[in-house]
């Protein structure tokens, strides 16, 4: 009896709490905590000058490319751009055909498509920005601009897509990114007129409609 008494206390110090007590502490889940920031993932910092808060449209951003160069996103203004959050292990990644082919069909009548890795989703864009390159133009035979990776979601989201997600700055066309392939569309204006979840496909009749619709509105002229 002395025996097991000396085990008890040992078992109950050692570990500050009784092994009963200890099972039944509350575990930590990845929901309770934010997730952890993705290191391969950039902040542009050294090249972004705007923030959400001072924005008026996502052309206001400057972004880097996917071999690093930044990329005044105010080109395209004038033009009907598309923004699309990518992965390259999602059950979604097919997608990528699909926005080639608008791509292809419709970037001679103004249409830009703009491909933004990352990894927010399950771990889905675990790569470099090298790897990425690689495998969707190699696979899809993607010839749209691609972006560095950046985070679309959480504690390290980038500016662009708080400007993109939240209400005060994008309303009618807010809230949280639902997975890969989220669509914004955004006109001529510089606006955005357009939201399409991850799982409606780029060439769902519903996206064709509003690209051409899009498309019919003549280019603002330029001071």
């Amino acid at each position: 009896m002395k025996r097991w008494k000396q085990r008890w206390v040992w078992i109950t110090l050692g570990v500050g709490l009784p092994w009963w007590a200890a099972c039944r502490q509350p575990v930590a889940t990845n929901e309770s905590q934010p997730p952890a920031a993705d290191p391969t993932a950039v902040q542009n910092t050294k090249d972004v000058e705007m923030s959400a808060a001072t924005a008026t449209s996502p052309l206001d951003f400057t972004m880097l490319d996917i071999e690093g160069l930044p990329v005044s996103l105010s080109q395209y203004k004038g033009q009907v751009v598309m923004f699309v959050n990518v992965a390259s292990k999602c059950g979604l990644t097919p997608q990528y055909e699909q926005l080639q082919a608008l791509h292809t069909r419709y970037e001679p009548q103004g249409l830009r498509i703009l491909g933004f890795p990352a990894n927010n989703f399950m771990g889905q864009e675990p790569g470099t920005n090298e790897q990425i390159l690689e495998f969707c133009s190699t696979r899809f035979g993607v010839t749209f601009p691609m972006f560095a990776k950046i985070s679309v979601k959480g504690r390290d989201q980038h500016e662009l897509y708080k400007w993109l997600t939240s209400e005060t700055t994008n309303p009618g066309f807010a809230g949280e990114i639902d997975w890969n392939f989220a669509k914004f569309l955004v006109g001529r204006d510089g606006r955005v007129i357009a939201r399409f979840t991850a799982r409606t496909k780029p060439d769902d009749a519903k996206v064709i409609a509003a690209i051409e619709e899009a498309l019919k509105a003549p280019a603002p002229q330029r001071s």
